[in-house]
């Protein structure tokens, strides 16, 4: 144990935002702190930086905070530049704490610190560069470099994806994977909180509840908790009544009344279980069907050369019914110009572009939240859909987190994010067959995003769609488009598969599977056609029933590995909870199956390729045989 608080309170104010709190921080833990806003996360990474202090408390016992040793704490918000004339060579050469120019330290310090200003997004030729001249963002970089120079004991970050590209958020989140030391971070950004912590604490009501894993892993644990204390409560209130009823029945027969009074007794020493709290996030579970189920092919574009005056891109591509795909690419790429051109807003300067048949579109971009009336979240919803009765808006409205006072608000008081959610939620009640989004979750909290990503999930139409929320699109996309150079790629398995091949990559690997879209027209994805619109083998000319023979047989390979890695995948989930409950772990003890876990972690990453090369044997049997 590192650093330990014990039944701490910090009131400021006179309002209490932490009480009775227990954290811990164990060895070099990467530690991310979440909960919603104003719920306390910023005034605790002040606590752990020493700016302030526990409340005094009579009641506690002990000093509430201990660590093993002294220990050095920082936080970025801590460092400011004094002189913001100093070049920032002087400024973090000031820093180091060896003065002697030829030796070993200063040396390791000085290539750290090219490591991280280049890795930061820096040339080398800014080093010399005074401070002034660099914009704000590009100074809070600065100063996270310096600090993390500094190499604290606990690093305390406070949103450090802010003013980073996606290029230096990935850089930092490799970077804090090998850091040597803990690091308690607050982030909005759930990917890099997924990549890099490895311990969650949820604050809420001022109270911390730690969880082992990275976000989604919190996440997860987090419903399970609440299913279980949901069934638990539900439990005891059946056993209560059921007691009561017998009491009651019973209570006023002379021969029954020490039946009863037992019963009574029994009742009274039942262990009260507290009702679950309800979680932020509302988890759609059933399926959102379009009303018009349109063609199978839902956009074809051959040789469209899309911009205002001059082409910024040439895409020609083939999307089908049900497909989910994610646009990636920096800023200016031509990425909001491509949406537009497919819906309709604008003309493209060459080439051709077709809708299928009964194809109606969904388009959402930022200009579609500026909503402005005096009515109410209720009143507005039930003006756009009249047929549904007070009670059915009011259950849709709750669904996208509109419940209660919420929906009473009136319109033009809403946040930019919340008149957002309510134009979404406008969207896929209307169930258009394709959905066109640029940015759909802007400025949206956490609690907001993870409701609309469920129901974009349960959204059984097509959804084309640019996000720079990683989480997000890894959620939502099954695949992806990147948009970089003026050409396009595509990559048919999803966000999170396509960053392990770029990893690959860059170890000297190739990407087999990353492919040009103008060089995939034919390919539209693995579930493009249901197999119940597959003609059967007689009714098939020779040439397609023998691509069809094919294609069923690497299918069949394809499943079974998918069905591997899924067993694997559950094995160690089983594994690493297991451990995590057990009273060894709690207790600091080594993991006695540690070995065991890890061949099986290596069988698994051998089956996940396996995996890959078989669908991609199926996708090249099925462009082959111009079956997709």
């Amino acid at each position: 144990m590192l650093y330990q608080i014990a039944d701490g309170t910090v009131t400021l104010g006179g309002v209490p935002i932490l009480s009775h709190i227990d954290f811990e921080i164990r060895g070099n833990e990467k530690i991310a702190v979440v909960g919603r806003n104003g719920a306390g996360k910023t005034t605790l990474l002040r606590l752990l930086a020493g700016e302030l202090e526990l409340d005094r408390d009579d009641k506690r016992n002990g000093p509430g905070i201990q660590s093993s040793r002294r220990i050095t704490a920082s936080m970025l918000s801590q460092q400011a530049f004094s002189d913001k004339e100093k070049t920032v060579e002087e400024e973090l050469l000031s820093s180091c704490p060896c003065r002697d120019s030829y030796a070993r330290e200063r040396f390791e310090y000085e290539r750290e610190y090219d490591t991280l200003f280049t890795g930061l997004g820096f040339s080398k030729g800014d080093k010399r560069r005074k401070l002034s001249s660099f914009s704000g963002g590009e100074q809070t970089k600065i100063a996270l470099i310096r600090l993390l120079l500094a190499k604290p004991d606990i690093l305390l970050l406070d949103e450090p994806t802010n003013h980073l590209d996606l290029t230096t958020a990935q850089w930092l989140e490799q970077y804090l994977k090998q850091y040597e030391k803990a690091v308690v971070m607050v982030s909005h950004d759930r990917f890099f909180l997924d990549q890099t912590a490895d311990v969650v604490y949820e604050l809420s009501g001022g109270k911390l509840i730690r969880y082992a894993g990275n976000y989604s892993s919190y996440r997860e644990q987090k419903l399970k908790n609440i299913r279980i204390q949901k069934k638990a409560y539900e439990r005891y209130l059946e056993e209560t009544k059921r007691l009561e009823e017998l009491v009651e029945r019973f209570k006023h027969k002379p021969k029954k009344a020490s039946f009863a009074r037992s019963k009574k007794k029994a009742m009274e020493r039942m262990t009260e279980v507290a009702k679950p709290e309800e979680d932020d996030v509302h988890i759609f579970t059933g399926e959102i069907q379009p009303l018009i189920a349109g063609s199978k092919s839902v956009l074809e574009t051959e040789h469209l050369k899309i911009g205002y005056d001059t082409p910024v891109l040439e895409i020609t591509m083939r999307m089908r019914k049900g497909q989910k795909i994610g646009i990636l690419g920096d800023n200016g790429v031509g990425k909001t110009t491509f949406l537009k051109t497919v819906a309709g807003l604008m003309a493209p300067l060459d080439g051709e572009y077709s809708l299928g048949n009964n194809i109606t579109i969904g388009y959402f971009d930022q200009h579609s939240a500026e909503i402005s009336s005096e009515k109410t979240v209720a009143e507005h919803f039930h003006d756009l859909f009249p047929v549904l009765t007070e009670k059915e808006v009011r259950s849709i409205l709750g669904a996208y987190l509109f419940g209660g006072r919420e929906a009473g608000k009136r319109v033009s008081s809403l946040s930019g994010g919340e008149k957002s959610r309510l134009v979404l939620a406008e969207l896929l009640q209307s169930r258009p067959n394709f959905l066109i989004l640029d940015e759909p979750t802007n400025h949206m909290d956490i609690q907001a995003k993870e409701t609309l990503e469920s129901a974009f999930q349960a959204y059984k139409g097509t959804i084309l769609f640019v996000s720079h929320d990683r989480y997000f699109i890894r959620q939502v996309a099954d695949a992806v488009m990147i948009f970089e150079d003026q050409t396009v790629m595509y990559y048919p398995f999803g966000y999170e598969h396509y960053l392990e091949r770029c990893a690959r990559k860059n170890t000297g690997e190739s990407i087999a599977a990353q492919m040009k879209a103008e060089e995939q027209a034919l390919i539209a994805g693995m579930r493009a056609v249901p197999k119940a619109e597959r003609h059967r083998l007689k009714e098939i000319p020779e040439e397609e029933a023998y691509y069809d023979w094919q294609l069923r047989l690497a299918g069949e390979k394809m499943e079974a590995a998918k069905t591997d890695v899924e067993r694997m995948q559950e094995a160690l989930s089983g594994m690493q909870e297991d451990w995590e409950r057990s009273e060894a772990f709690w207790q600091g003890e080594i993991w006695v199956l540690r070995q065991e876990y890890e061949n099986l972690k290596r069988q698994l990453t051998d089956q996940w390729e396996e995996w890959t090369l078989l669908c991609m044997e199926w996708y090249q049997i099925a462009a082959e045989g111009e079956l997709i």
